[in-house]
């Protein structure tokens, strides 16, 4: 309710436990703006969010809310806010092949058309949101510099998991580990 009430903007930043149990926070997140919402019958919220900018976490606030709170600082990444800088250097011929490669081992199909005619940012960001790598996999993919350097972590994760389910003959539940 509060995001909705200051701007539509949300800061996501996932969380870590440390060797005592504490939970820290990662040290590079990003800045949301509230797209659709609705409420469930339990009073919970579902909210979907389109990235607008990452953000490292200056500094957690010590605040009364019942979540937390932090100061970002945008510097490093302002170049976010600029559409399509770095596309020029993506390797898209080999983001598309391990795409074609990672589907057809899994047995899937997408729609090449709208793949295709997509802007490598897209393209990419895209592409790391729904792949089905956990935190740590996706949070190295947002703390990469550029737009070329998560293509290529999307690759190289990837890639690892093609060979995987070479080696295993396959077999695949579609759930990385």
């Amino acid at each position: 309710e509060d995001a909705l009430a200051k701007g539509r903007l949300l800061s996501v930043v996932q969380p870590y436990g440390d060797e005592n149990g504490t939970e820290g926070l990662q040290k590079v997140g990003c800045l949301g703006r509230v797209s659709s919402f609705s409420e469930t019958d339990d009073g919970r919220m579902i909210v979907s969010l389109t990235g607008v900018a990452r953000f490292i976490v200056a500094e957690e606030l010590d605040v009364l809310t019942p979540y937390r709170q932090i100061r970002p600082d945008y510097r490093p990444f302002e170049s976010d806010l600029i559409a399509d800088v770095g596309s020029i250097d993506v390797d898209r011929n080999g983001v598309l092949d391990v795409l074609r490669r990672y589907l057809d081992a899994n047995g899937m199909e997408a729609d090449w058309s709208a793949i295709e005619s997509s802007n490598n940012e897209a393209l990419v960001n895209s592409l790391c949101i729904i792949s089905p790598y956990g935190a740590q996999e996706k949070q190295a993919m947002l703390e990469a510099v550029t737009l070329a350097e998560r293509a290529e972590i999307l690759i190289a994760l990837t890639e690892m998991v093609l060979a995987q389910l070479a080696q295993s003959g396959g077999a695949n539940d579609n759930a990385v580990q």
